[in-house]
């Protein structure tokens, strides 16, 4: 055993000082005693020592497990005179029993007890060091061997200590407990010196399972295997997969010397399957995997070999409006995805469902033309108009083409989930947008107009606005009509004002573009061939009488 000898005559000299501090009139020593009298109201028995002195020793000292006392009046006990006090003779049991016991344990290990570590507890302080009992045996441990600082509350407190010196001779056994931690430092160096050498694997206990990670034992030293170093899947709950006293194959990958930190790796052990993913794989690839997760936003699964993808909920299907990818998908259900993106930096694999499912608008392309009719599912209304699904398709229905009333808007007419008659009015396939109407399958009131009018037929409306071009009539049933303005005469633009009511012909009338218009000359015209014609049909009359009649 290595130890100094300026060590050994600091110990002896602590020794002698302890030796010093448990006399008092004279060296203990043991002697056979006499029980003479048993003061149980006292707790306290007499005991005859010789030279007619009796001692006092306190019952709890002679008293078994189960608190029944060993001895009674008259029975003999050795016991330890350790000093007098007013002459009458300090004694104890215990003290005998305990030396018998530190002299049993000097026999069994004073020729071998280099690496003897022994625990009890601190039970004296003295001014040259600590009383250490453990089973029974007491150990002198120096101030300069405890490494505790002068301030440091210490009696009763359990500690380890390794033996370094055993005095047969005074009885006396010297314990350090610095001397323990520098053994401990210098094991656990060499023990983080191997583990860190290239390559080693080892096995380790887990002590303990935090939410962050597992302290494992390996060979004495205690290290980190942190959640991100469990699986190559990422951050796991080791709770989950290993229970404290689990066995574990590690691997060291960091010692932080300052901190006195040690890393462990248990997917360190193991080959990264990531390379085999980067070799094997490229993106466009298909392959069969495993649901093992289902989020709100989306699925993961699992490649094998530890190795996890992410199906983003925008990668499931086609519809844009899933809410939940449970809806689709299940835990242990194979699909085969698409490989959309492998970032060999990240570990990150996102594949899709979607891309190898039939896109709905190539399919709606192959079944619809501009100009069908069809019946939708509304699935959304907005301020500008509707959705409307038409076999995984959505089309816009805007609020123009919702009705012929100007006012009227998609929010007034439908619902979400109304089934509506459209017509497709335009398909983008660049854009893939499809427009939808559904105004030109109800009938216009132009329509109606046309029923009871006919061009010439003369009409009356009023002003609704004036423009630079002409002027717009409202008509009945909410019908509008344009007088131009080379259509006005004989009238003054300058002297109309809206409101203002106002007679006209039918000039034209165009269903297909929903319009129609007026000629206030047209029928300044028409009523002056009327004049004519009933001058020429009557000829009875002279163009005098006829001209008298008119101004009558």
């Amino acid at each position: 055993m290595a130890f100094d000898n300026e060590s050994f005559e600091e110990e002896e000299n602590f020794a002698e000082m302890f030796a010093a501090s448990e006399k008092q009139q004279e060296t203990s020593r043991i002697v056979e005693g006499e029980i003479v009298e048993i003061q149980a109201d006292d707790n306290r028995a007499l005991v005859g020592v010789g030279d007619k002195l009796e001692g006092i020793i306190n019952l709890d000292e002679i008293r078994d497990e189960n608190g029944e006392l060993k001895f009674g009046t008259g029975d003999k006990i050795k016991v330890m005179i350790m000093g007098y006090y007013n002459e009458r003779p300090k004694i104890s049991y215990k003290k005998v029993l305990e030396q018998e016991k530190t002299i049993e344990f000097i026999d069994a290990n004073k020729d071998d007890f280099e690496d003897l570590v022994i625990e009890g507890v601190i039970t004296k302080k003295n001014r040259g060091g600590y009383v250490v009992e453990s089973d029974a045996v007491s150990f002198f441990m120096p101030r300069s061997l405890a490494a505790f600082k002068e301030s440091d509350d210490v009696v009763g407190r359990k500690i380890k200590a390794q033996v370094v010196k055993i005095d047969p001779t005074e009885n006396s056994i010297i314990v350090s407990r610095r001397k323990l931690f520098n053994e401990e430092r210098k094991k656990k160096k060499e023990i983080i010196d191997q583990l860190m050498a290239e390559d080693v694997i080892v096995e380790g206990v887990i002590k303990k399972i935090t939410s962050y990670g597992m302290f494992v034992d390996v060979g004495g030293v205690d290290g980190l295997v942190h959640y991100n170093e469990i699986s190559y899947k990422g951050p796991v709950n080791p709770s989950k997969l290993y229970n404290e006293g689990d066995t574990v194959t590690v691997k060291a990958i960091n010692y932080d010397k300052d901190k006195r930190h040690l890393s462990l790796s248990i997917k360190a052990v193991h080959p990264d399957p990531w390379a085999e993913v980067e070799q094997e794989l490229d993106e466009g690839d298909t392959i069969t995997v495993t649901v093992s997760n289902i989020e709100n936003y989306g699925v993961f699964v699992d490649l094998g070999n530890d190795i996890e993808g992410f199906l983003h909920i925008s990668e499931i299907t086609w519809n844009k409006n899933v809410k939940n990818p449970g809806d689709y998908l299940e835990v242990g259900q194979e699909i085969d995805v698409e490989v959309i993106e492998i970032n060999p930096t990240t570990h990150k694999l996102r594949v899709s469902l979607k891309r190898l499912l039939p896109k709905p608008f190539d399919e709606f392309l192959k079944k619809y033309n501009e100009g069908d009719i069809v019946t939708g599912t509304v699935t959304s209304l907005t301020d500008f108009g509707a959705f409307v699904r038409i076999d995984g398709v959505e089309g816009l229905l805007h609020n123009q083409d919702i009705s012929w009333d100007k006012n009227t808007k998609a929010r007034d007419v439908l619902k979400s989930g109304d089934e509506v008659e459209v017509k497709i009015a335009k398909i983008n396939e660049q854009d893939q947008k499809i427009s939808l109407n559904r105004k030109t399958l109800l009938e216009s009131p132009v329509d109606q107009f046309a029923k009871t009018h006919k061009v010439n037929s003369v009409v009356t409306g009023t002003i609704r606005d004036i423009k630079d071009f002409g002027v717009f009539v409202s008509l009945e049933d909410g019908v509008d009509a344009l007088i131009r303005d080379e259509d006005l005469a004989p009238l003054n633009k300058e002297e109309l004002e809206p409101g203002q009511e106002i007679e006209a012909a039918v000039a034209n009338i165009d269903t297909r573009r929903d319009r129609i218009r007026l000629s206030v000359k047209k029928l300044d015209y028409i009523k002056n061939q009327a004049m004519l014609e009933e001058i020429n049909d009557n000829e009875s009359h002279s163009l005098g009488d006829l001209i008298k009649d008119k101004f009558k």
